[in-house]
C-alpha cells in the first residue's frame, strides 16, 4: 500500500518524508487556501516546491470545470514537474479530459468519486489513480470502506490498471481497514500516518528495557 500525505503544509512533506514511508503527495484547492497560497503563480510554485520534497507523485488539482479549461490547466501542471499528476473532478468533461490526457500519455487522478460506478467510468477513461472519499462518506452516515471493497471487486473482475487512492482518510483506522480491503494507495493527515506507530505496550516495554539497562550499568 503506498502512503500519500493530503496537504499543501511543506513542513508536514518533510516531516513524512523524513519518517521514509512516504509515497507521494495529494492537494487540492482547499488545502492550498489553508496554506496561504493563493494564485496561479504561487500556486505552480508551490508544487514544485513539494516536488522537491518529495519522490513520489504529486496530485495536482485544476479549478476549471469545462472540457478546454481542463485540458490547458492539465496540460501546464503536467508541464511544471515529471512528478506531477493532473487531478480532476468526476463530471461529464472531467471524464473526457482523463480520457484525453491519458491518450497523451499524462497521468490523472479523478476526484470526488462517491459511487461505484463513477469509478468504473473513471477506470474506463484510463485514469492512473481514482480518490474515492471515504471519510465524507462516513460523515453523512454512508459506509465509505464499503465503497473501497466494491471498486476493488469490479477493478480486479476486469483487471483494470486504474489505482484505488483512498481518500478523506480521517484516521489510522481508515488506514488499516483500507489495507485490508486491497486499497492501492492512502492519503490523510500526518496524524494519520503517525498515529501507526503508537501502542501503549510498544511505550511500556521500551520504558522497562531503558530501566533494565540502566540498572544493569550502575
Amino acid at each position: 500500500m503506498k502512503f500519500f500525505i493530503d496537504t499543501a503544509n511543506l513542513d508536514d512533506i518533510a516531516e513524512a518524508q523524513a519518517l521514509g514511508v512516504l509515497d507521494g503527495v495529494t492537494t487540492n484547492p482547499s488545502l492550498m487556501a489553508k496554506e496561504g497560497i493563493t494564485g496561479e503563480a504561487n500556486i505552480l510554485a508551490h508544487y514544485q516546491k513539494i516536488c522537491e520534497i518529495v519522490d513520489g507523485d504529486v496530485s495536482a488539482e485544476v479549478i476549471s470545470t469545462d472540457f478546454e479549461g481542463m485540458v490547458a490547466e492539465g496540460e501546464k501542471l503536467a508541464a511544471l514537474h515529471s512528478q506531477i499528476v493532473v487531478k480532476l473532478p468526476l463530471i461529464a468533461d472531467g471524464i473526457k479530459a482523463c480520457k484525453y490526457f491519458s491518450d497523451k500519455g499524462i497521468r490523472t487522478n479523478v476526484t470526488l468519486v462517491f459511487s461505484a460506478g463513477q469509478a468504473l467510468l473513471a477506470a474506463k477513461a484510463g485514469a492512473t489513480y481514482v480518490s474515492p472519499f471515504i471519510g465524507r462518506l462516513d460523515d453523512i452516515s454512508t459506509d465509505g470502506l464499503n465503497l473501497i471493497a466494491e471498486i476493488r471487486q469490479i477493478y480486479d473482475n476486469y483487471g483494470f490498471e486504474t489505482q484505488i487512492l483512498a481518500a478523506s482518510v480521517r484516521h489510522t483506522m481508515h488506514v488499516i481497514d483500507c489495507a485490508k480491503l486491497g486499497s492501492d494507495v492512502m492519503t490523510g493527515p500526518l496524524s494519520s500516518i503517525k498515529g501507526l506507530l503508537k501502542h501503549p505496550l510498544t511505550d511500556i516495554g521500551l520504558a522497562k528495557f531503558l530501566e533494565d539497562y540502566k540498572k544493569g550499568n550502575q
